[in-house]
């Protein structure tokens, strides 16, 4: 698949010459903190910090923050203020899918990195700020510091994209970049922690929850399609075993977790899931907390996009380079004919199987047979040396076919008692 990348000239000026506009930061986190730093440093001299509402606010005061800024821990200071850009950094839902909502309906534009407020709210949150001549711009809210949503709706304007995928978590990233190495999830899991990428509870990240948010808001602005949170199907990191990446690279190939989502006919394929990706792809490439997305179009092919995905500073550099595109009146209100689709959750595609078996004569043949019954083609079987025959590993790859057949397929081989733990299926990207 021919890519083409995006390249970013970082020596251009940030900001034009503008007039001194107010900003209040809600949120005092770790993106709350970075985006003060640069608006703290002077050198955009078109924003202006003026507030800062946080809660336990005098827990949170910073003193390399400029002394003429208000803190606050009372929201009604911020919606009775002068401010004329809200940047929300709160996280959550509620509340701050209320106090956007009044902030647009004064008139005055928001920026948010907030992913779970967009995919669940953005279409109404959206409605309200055009019909309040104002903004909300969402940069920040998926992959980072790389500029793919602001891409998606203006570089990519003059194309008719049919479909948007890519790495979206950095958290899942750094895990199944260890788990190449050879390291088991679990540990690659408590090194994520150590380091600060994956939360105590690390279940949005690990399930795919969080992918599934930024993948309905790129559904959302590059395919100018509403599809909901719960009509992703998502499959966990957690199924994914050491031994897969050996037959993976066996077959070229590594494992990615990925959020894909397709215009096929007159319905819009949506899912995250853990895939056999071509090392010859930039998917294969991300290392660590990287993001990659690529959008295919169709007629400029395929353009990909990548950097970090994760940190305060990162997403701090796409919040403020949503507020330089509403200072400098850059950032014309992006008018999108949506449509709603019927959500598919079927693909077609090649398949990587992996089961675990007590070794004995005629498991290959079973399970050929089972396939066979759903008109399933085996296309190779491998078989690495070195295993308990009690709990042995071995992979089939089977011809490109209906996710949902093969799904009827491996539901009958669960019935064999040779099978030790449900079978692993993972699709192969690029097919």
């Amino acid at each position: 698949m021919a890519t083409q990348s995006v390249l970013i000239d970082k020596s251009a000026p940030l900001v034009p010459s503008l007039n001194s506009r107010r900003v209040a930061i809600l949120g005092f986190g770790t993106v709350g903190k970075s985006v003060a730093r640069i608006l703290s440093e002077g050198k955009l001299a078109g924003l202006e910090l003026t507030q800062v509402f946080n809660r336990n606010v005098e827990r949170k005061r910073a003193p390399w923050v400029n002394r003429d800024v208000q803190w606050t821990e009372n929201i009604d200071d911020v919606l009775a203020s002068d401010v004329e850009f809200v940047v929300e950094v709160m996280g959550g839902v509620e509340p701050a899918k209320e106090w956007v909502k009044s902030i647009l309906e004064s008139g005055r534009s928001v920026v948010t990195a907030n992913k779970q407020l967009i995919a669940r709210h953005g279409a109404e949150l959206s409605e309200i700020a055009q019909e309040h001549d104002c903004q909300l711009l969402f940069g920040a809210s998926v992959a980072g510091g790389v500029p793919v949503i602001t891409a998606l709706e203006h570089g990519l304007a003059g194309d008719e994209l049919q479909s948007v995928c890519g790495i979206l978590n950095g958290t899942c990233n750094y895990i199944l970049s260890k788990m190449e190495s050879g390291e088991s999830f679990r540990l690659a899991l408590e090194q994520a922690q150590q380091l600060g990428y994956a939360e105590a509870d690390p279940t949005d990240d690990i399930a795919g929850y969080d992918t599934r948010a930024k993948l309905v808001i790129l559904a959302r602005v590059a395919l100018r399609t509403e599809i909901t949170l719960g009509e992703v199907v998502c499959q966990p990191i957690s199924t994914v075993d050491p031994v897969d990446f050996e037959y993976a690279r066996e077959l070229g190939c590594t494992i990615r977790q990925i959020g894909h989502a397709e215009l096929v006919a007159d319905k819009c394929f949506a899912a995250v899931e853990p895939m056999l990706v071509p090392a010859s792809s930039p998917l294969a490439r991300a290392q660590g907390c990287e993001n990659v997305v690529l959008a295919q179009g169709k007629f400029g092919g395929c353009t990909a996009f990548s950097g970090p995905g994760a940190g305060g500073d990162a997403t701090a550099v796409a919040v403020i380079s949503d507020l330089v595109a509403l200072a400098s009146a850059s950032s014309a209100p992006v008018i999108r004919e949506m449509r709603t689709l019927p959500v598919s959750n079927e693909r077609m595609s090649p398949y990587f199987l992996r089961f675990v078996v007590r070794d004995r004569p005629g498991i290959v043949a079973a399970i050929a047979a089972a396939l066979a019954k759903f008109e399933i083609n085996v296309d190779a079987v491998f078989q690495k040396p070195g295993y308990d025959k009690a709990r042995l590993p071995f992979v089939v790859t089977v011809e490109r076919c209906s996710s949902k057949k093969l799904q009827a397929a491996l539901d009958e081989i669960a019935l064999c008692e040779f099978l030790v733990e449900p079978a692993l299926k993972l699709p192969i990207f690029g097919h």
